[in-house]
């Protein structure tokens, strides 16, 4: 599905002349590998709008979902190294599918380079209003007292929602059966609808769903309350201490990309992300705001990787 976000036609009416001609390319293509309505299509779609207006071109955002996030992900990593087509996607797909899937059709790390950070996403458990709990730790009490009989949807194996349940299936000792999906959205769409039990999730694709009373929230999975749902605890509060799970989203461009187009786009998504009404954006979506350069990106992209090849190996996870 493709989204215009700003046409060029808005952006020379309100981004100067300059920003126009200093940057090579008229328009951008955002590939956002999963289904939209998640996190990373949110943050994509409210970067792309703002770099839009930064360096008047035409921003489009395209989801292609599909065999956790290897799909779009595979045709960003074959676009022209120009710039012209640029991947927002998260830990699950850069820094954990390498470990799962032994035939992955694209390297993280030789086909793209990384060009910014967005910010770390805060997972929510979240329960159909049916299920008899109001906690994490009564979903642990009723999972051990019915092993295997709680489905818990994900966006596919070893995507981040997958890596949060299997996490908290390790830390609490219970049995939980795994429904994928592809794509967060589905998933959702699921446990509203009671397909399915409970689900970890961006706070983003949930958030309106628990203010309105369609799902309900459990916990959140970081290090501190989320402020677009403040009086959800944490897990750590609310019964499964040093429970943490939260993935970072980012931007990333084929390899040989030209250095300074990279350098102006981590510029540009910087300044974007350290606006305070963006930081509050953020916020109210639960999404944590980070800036770095492209070096640091890349330093964080390589221990990602190796930590959650620990992780999978530890678990026993793997794709087809």
């Amino acid at each position: 599905m493709r989204t215009l976000l700003l046409g060029a036609a808005l952006a020379a009416v309100g981004t100067p002349v300059s920003a126009q001609e200093d940057f090579p390319l008229k328009s951008i293509l955002l590939m956002v590998p999963q289904a939209a309505g998640g996190s990373t299509d949110t943050l994509a779609r409210t970067i792309g709008q703002r770099l839009a207006d930064a360096l008047g071109v035409t921003v489009v955002a395209e989801n292609r979902a599909g065999a956790n996030g290897i799909i779009g992900t595979e045709a960003a990593a074959k676009a022209a190294p120009s710039g012209a087509t640029l991947l927002v996607a998260g830990t699950a797909i850069m820094a954990v599918n390498p470990s799962i899937y032994p035939k992955l059709p694209y390297d993280p790390v030789r086909q793209f380079t990384p060009v910014a950070v967005f910010g770390y996403s805060t997972s929510v458990l979240i329960a159909h209003p049916s299920v008899p709990v109001k906690t994490i730790a009564d979903l642990i009490r009723l999972a051990k007292a019915r092993p295997g009989s709680i489905r818990y949807a994900s966006a596919g194996i070893g995507s981040s929602p997958h890596l949060a349940a299997e996490l908290f299936r390790q830390m609490a000792g219970v049995d939980i059966l795994h429904i994928p999906y592809k794509g967060s959205t589905p998933g959702v769409t699921a446990t509203v609808s009671g397909e399915t039990d409970v689900m970890f999730t961006g706070v983003a694709s949930a958030v309106q769903l628990i203010k309105a009373g369609r799902l309900r929230a459990l916990s959140i999975n970081g290090p501190k309350r989320s402020p677009a749902l403040p009086g959800v605890p944490t897990a750590g509060e609310s019964g499964l201490p040093g429970f943490e799970a939260d993935f970072w989203i980012g931007m990333f461009a084929p390899a040989g990309t030209p250095r300074p187009i990279v350098a102006r786009l981590n510029t540009e998504v910087n300044r974007i992300i350290a606006g305070e009404a963006m930081r509050e954006r953020f916020r109210d979506i639960g999404v944590e705001p980070v800036t770095m350069t492209p070096e640091q990106f890349g330093d964080l992209l390589a221990r990602d990787t190796e930590r959650w090849a620990r992780a999978t190996r530890n678990a026993g996870l793997k794709g087809e």
